[in-house]
C-alpha cells in the first residue's frame, strides 16, 4: 500500500493545491483539514504512510475492502467523497492560518450546496472548531446543518492523533455509519 516518493519530491510539493473528489449527491463527503505533501505528489488522498483514514473508513462499514489510496476515485460508487478545509498543501496542519479555516468553511458552504451530500464528516475537532467558530464543539453530530446537510464530527484519522488509536478510531467511523445506514 502506497506510492514512494522522494524527499525532493515532498519539498517541491509544498503550497501545491490538490483537488476534491467529489460529485453530486454523494451519501457522506468526508472534510479533513488540508492535503498533506504525500496527496499533492501522488494526486491520492490520504495518500501517507501511517494515515489511518483508509482503515477507518473500511472497519467503520463504509467499503466492503480496504481501499489503497491510490484508488480514492473508486469512493465515489460508493456514494463517499473527500474535500478539505484548505486545499493548500503542507507538513502539517499547524502550518495553516486561523484565516485559511475561515475561509475554507465558506469554500466548503458552496461545495455542500451544490453537491448536495446527504451527509458532511468532519475528520478533526479542532477543524471545525476553528472553521465553525465553535469552541464547544464535541464529536458526533452537530445541530447545525448546511442546507439540508447534516454534520458529523470524526477524529483526525492522521497517525500523529495519538487520542485515537486504531481500534478506537474504526468504531467511531463504524458508530457513524451506524446513523446514516
Amino acid at each position: 500500500m502506497g506510492i514512494k516518493v522522494t524527499k525532493a519530491e515532498l519539498h517541491a510539493a509544498k503550497n501545491t493545491i490538490c483537488k476534491d473528489l467529489i460529485a453530486p449527491n454523494l451519501k457522506v463527503l468526508f472534510c479533513g483539514i488540508n492535503p498533506g505533501l504525500y496527496t499533492a505528489v501522488t494526486g491520492n488522498h490520504f495518500a501517507k504512510p501511517g494515515n489511518r483514514f483508509w482503515r477507518a473508513l473500511y472497519a467503520g462499514g463504509f467499503t466492503p475492502g480496504l481501499i489503497n489510496p491510490e484508488d480514492d476515485s473508486v469512493l465515489l460508487s460508493y456514494r463517499i467523497g473527500i474535500t478539505s478545509f484548505v486545499p493548500r498543501a503542507t507538513a502539517t496542519a499547524t502550518e495553516l492560518l486561523r484565516e485559511e479555516f475561515l475561509q475554507g468553511k465558506d469554500i466548503l458552504i458552496e461545495k455542500v450546496l451544490y453537491f448536495k451530500p446527504q451527509w458532511l464528516a468532519i475528520l478533526g475537532i479542532d477543524a471545525y472548531r476553528k472553521a465553525f467558530t465553535n469552541a464547544t464543539a464535541v464529536m458526533g453530530l452537530q445541530e447545525e446543518t448546511i442546507g439540508n446537510t447534516k454534520i458529523w464530527i470524526l477524529p483526525n484519522p492522521s497517525g500523529l492523533n495519538a487520542h485515537y488509536p486504531p481500534q478506537a478510531l474504526g468504531n467511531m467511523f463504524k458508530d457513524f455509519h451506524t446513523v446514516i445506514g
